[in-house]
């Protein structure tokens, strides 16, 4: 006799349907699992045995057991099948109806005595399920926000086998699941899973005394999702800028919200959280592996790029980060996109991130201080300066230069600007930045094309003067330019300027400063 019970699973962020099917037949008791199982898979034959018998739920041997996960050509990984082959078991055993749950997807991992632990990627499971018309999903109870943020979805939630045994024969429901809270849970009124992120109300950019410069430099960056580098000395607030920016950052819309909740579902870390409303915070240490930063492994997990995609990827120090990992960003940055190929499979993950990077003028950093003097021979501080390549600065929009803040300024009373109000005109500027590219999908000015670059950012007889002045005397590539022009349109769009000016081209160039200065002459830029 055969059974079937529908399941899913997970590559990259996207779902598809996998169907286990159970069949008893004649021959010495034993399991035998097929459809190109990965280890954990297989393994789960022991799990679900033994949560059975557990559970007093396991039926009499009546010959050996074949499990086919359907299509058999696709690779299926982890442990979210037990619960799925544990109910198509006991169906095949005539233990429990078969039309009860018929059309519902099932999703868990089964521990030793029946309970129902969670899995990784229950969102993009549920939203699939919906997109084919599924009956319905069964789903761990600790995943019930995860599913219960897919409306128009019958989700129910399982704490314990027995639970889904009695559900399927009539004689209990299994609770809906339901949203905890108002909106959004943790990721409505939080910064976002993230590193080193903590509620918007402890980070204000009120704390940040002096450096005005680099204040709205972030401000413009944060108006067009543009990235940023900053250069300055140890002490300089650096650290303590980057990891104010996302408290002016809008909060996601509906479509990127349910992006940015998959790739944390994908990855296990969501947490209590129901759906992540405002923008991500990474911040990973300069060891970090190459495929820790940009994704990878068996099976493939998003990395740090993909974890920060719609929000901020801070990388401190960023010339002690691997040569090969900041070349690989290269793409992403471009892209919005990262892509992980393999022999036998490749997967694509979103990297939609503004990336903010902080490094010192030298390796003791205190090139060009004009109090304490820099030990660095000049040959070192180049070579420091060039673990940077030309290609990787060029898809960098701002170069910010920082300088040592005065005693004077840190000992005041009078504090800067603080986040709210910068928040408010950077909430305008996305307002007309979505309105003017609404037709083409995006949202920022850092998203358009060269052919949307080219439309809305015309510039007048001085612009263009200007532009073909920098061109000549920086050096300035087709892509730098073009960066250039979006950053300018981001300028104008933060005082309401339907036209790109002069002055705006001017300010916009003033951040592209590190691609033509040599490093020894850097020294003027921090004094």
């Amino acid at each position: 006799m055969i059974a079937r019970v529908l399941s899913g699973t997970v590559w990259g962020i996207q779902a598809s349907t996998v169907e286990a099917e159970v069949e008893v037949g004649r021959g010495l008791p034993g399991w035998n699992v097929v459809g190109l199982p990965a280890i954990a898979v297989k393994e789960g034959r022991v799990r679900i045995r033994a949560a059975l018998e557990q559970s007093g739920l396991a039926p009499p041997t009546r010959g050996r057991t074949t499990v086919n996960l359907a299509p058999a050509d696709v690779k299926k990984e982890g442990s979210a099948f037990d619960l799925a082959i544990a109910l198509a078991f006991l169906m095949a055993h005539e233990v429990v109806p078969r039309d009860r749950l018929a059309g519902w997807l099932v999703v868990g991992e089964l521990a030793l005595d029946g309970a129902v632990r969670p899995a990784r990627g229950v969102l993009p499971i549920a939203v699939h399920a919906r997109a084919r018309g599924a009956s319905g999903i069964v789903v761990p109870r600790e995943n019930a926000q995860e599913a219960a943020v897919v409306e128009g979805l019958d989700a129910r939630v399982c704490g314990h086998i027995s639970e889904l045994v009695a559900h399927a024969r009539g004689e209990s429901e299994l609770a809906p699941a339901a949203l905890v809270g108002p909106g959004a849970g943790a990721g409505e009124g939080g910064m976002g899973p993230g590193t080193g992120a903590g509620p918007r109300g402890e980070l204000d950019f009120a704390d940040v005394r002096g450096q005005e410069g680099a204040k709205r430099a972030l401000e413009v960056a944060a108006a067009g999702h543009h990235n940023v580098l900053m250069v300055g000395p140890p002490g300089a607030g650096k650290t303590m800028l980057a990891r104010r920016l996302p408290t002016v950052l809008p909060p996601l819309d509906l479509e990127r919200a349910l992006e940015t909740t998959s790739i944390y579902s994908v990855a296990g870390l969501l947490g209590a959280t129901a759906l992540v409303r405002t923008p991500p915070f990474r911040a990973p240490h300069h060891s970090v592996s190459d495929a820790g930063l940009l994704g990878g492994g068996s099976p493939p997990r998003p990395g740090e790029i993909s974890l920060a995609s719609q929000g901020v990827l801070f990388l401190d120090e960023l010339p002690e980060f691997r040569r090969s990992a900041l070349e690989a960003l290269r793409q992403p940055l471009e892209e919005g996109r990262v892509h992980i190929a393999r022999a036998r499979h490749s997967v694509s993950y979103p990297a939609r991130l503004m990336l903010v990077a902080a490094m010192n003028p030298c390796p003791c950093g205190h090139h060009g201080d004009p109090v304490r003097a820099c030990r660095c021979p000049p040959g070192l501080v180049m070579r420091y300066r060039q673990r940077l390549s030309g290609p990787l600065l060029e898809r960098i929009d701002l170069h910010v230069a920082l300088s040592p803040v005065p005693f004077a300024m840190l000992a005041g009373e009078t504090a800067g600007e603080g986040s709210a109000a910068m928040a408010e005109r950077i909430m305008e500027a996305r307002e007309r930045q979505r309105v003017r590219l609404r037709r083409s999908g995006l949202l920022c000015n850092a998203e358009m094309g060269p052919r949307l670059v080219r439309r809305f950012c015309r510039l007048d007889a001085a612009g263009d003067g200007l532009i073909e002045r920098a061109v000549r005397r920086l050096s300035l590539s087709a892509r730098s330019v073009d960066r250039v022009l979006k950053v300018a349109r981001s300028i104008a769009d933060l005082v309401g300027a339907d036209a790109i000016q002069r002055a705006h081209v001017a300010e916009a160039l003033g951040y592209r400063l590190l691609d033509a200065v040599p490093v020894p002459e850097q020294a003027a830029m921090y004094a």
